[in-house]
């Protein structure tokens, strides 16, 4: 639904690949904004701002290199849309920190999870400088 873990791997991405790069992220369906994505963004110096959840129909742009899904329903809509295009599709399986019951604390620590896991995903496949060290 485009609240909660895809829009903060965008702002993750965005935060560590070059300007340059093309960074979007969208839901099969529409969702609402989420406060403790807001809340484990801020902890890294990052802010949604204005933006609002979106669906694989508002994009602005239809043309991408990769597609990457963090959720089983969101993997199965990638594979169908690119059927037949030459576009690369991954899966990077998320857990939903939306199921976390209990304290405040507690549901923080499942977001805060996401958000790191997404963190080290994204430097992995990018190779990024921190990401190279952790694996020498």
């Amino acid at each position: 639904m485009n609240a909660v873990r895809s829009p903060m791997a965008e702002l993750l991405a965005r935060r560590v690949l070059p300007a340059a790069t093309f960074v979007a992220s969208a839901g099969v369906r529409s969702g609402e904004r989420d406060p403790f994505v807001d809340a484990v963004l801020a902890e890294e110096g990052l802010s949604l701002g204005e933006r609002q959840p979106r669906t694989l129909d508002e994009l602005e742009d239809d043309y991408f290199d990769l597609i990457v899904t963090l959720a089983p329903e969101a993997h199965h809509a990638a594979l169908e849309l690119t059927r037949s295009l030459a576009v690369e599709v991954e899966y990077w399986p998320m857990p939903d920190p939306t199921d976390t019951g209990g304290t405040r604390e507690q549901i923080m620590a499942a977001y805060r999870d996401v958000r790191e896991r997404l963190k080290a995903r994204i430097s992995r496949r990018f190779l990024l400088p921190e990401a190279k060290n952790a694996t020498d």
